[in-house]
């Protein structure tokens, strides 16, 4: 019974039109759905790197900040007498 069903529809030449658009349309969304996941994992990454970026910045000004620290007491002293503080 089942088979005769199926063998009538796969016999049908509008239910192999159909069958056929059905599979292309299904393989557009996945394609669709592939394309949005994979601009969501480009967006984070995007994000990451800014975020990785702005922390280095930091760092570095940090880093160029504690160079020019003075070195002891007595160089700290002739920095205040200087006004160079």
């Amino acid at each position: 019974m089942i088979g005769e069903l199926v063998a009538t529809l796969a016999g049908s030449a509008w239910a192999r039109a159909a069958l056929r658009h059905g599979v292309i349309a299904i393989a557009i969304l996945l394609f669709l759905l592939t394309l949005r996941r994979s601009g969501e994992r480009a967006g984070r990454l995007a994000e990451r790197l800014e975020t990785t970026e702005k922390a280095n910045d930091v760092q570095r000004q940090m880093l160029e900040v504690s160079a020019r620290r003075p070195r002891d007491r007595d160089e700290l002293a002739e920095r205040l007498r200087g006004g160079e503080f």
